[in-house]
């Protein structure tokens, strides 16, 4: 019988201690998500910052969205590396069309320092030189990394046409 007592603590410490990591690991896990929920708004919002940059045609405004060596995989074309080129390409567009963007993310994910944001674009390019217009829709992936200051920027940007 005294070994039964001599356990019976133990028994009774294990189930207390299995409680308290339980109830632990719960409340760290309700923080994450009410933090995940915010890291996500934030990076649908910068999604829609770009949108509004694109629609007004400033490329610098899309380009500082973007890591100093990121990568942008436009259809049809080189891959373009750096917030420089980015900005290049996207001011050689607004240089000949007047451009119209609806798009938005469809799907945030965040784990840890990453991210990633898959979403839709309708674009309408309009001529400068004879007003010639076009439509064209398509889906992309945007991989994002959290900076040392908390600011989510863009590393990896790449779509292609639903046409």
């Amino acid at each position: 019988m005294k070994h039964q007592a001599d356990t019976a603590p133990t028994y009774r410490s294990l189930i207390w201690a299995s409680l308290l990591m339980a109830l632990c690991f719960l409340s760290c896990n309700t923080k994450s998500t009410s933090t995940m929920s915010a890291e996500i708004t934030t990076i649908k919002s910068i999604s829609a910052t770009r949108a509004k940059a694109f629609n007004a045609g400033n490329a610098k405004g899309i380009a500082i969205y973007f890591t100093e060596d990121a990568f942008l995989m436009a259809p049809d074309g080189p891959t373009k590396r750096g917030r420089a080129a980015i900005e290049a390409y996207y001011q050689a567009i607004f240089d000949e069309f007047h451009t119209e963007l609806e798009s938005g993310y469809e799907d945030v994910q965040v784990d840890g320092r990453l991210a990633y944001g898959r979403g839709f674009a309708k674009v309408k390019l309009t001529s400068k030189k004879d007003g010639t217009v076009s439509h064209s829709t398509a889906k992309y992936l945007n991989i994002l990394e959290k900076q040392a200051d908390g600011q989510w920027l863009t590393t990896h940007d790449i779509w292609n046409g639903n046409e």
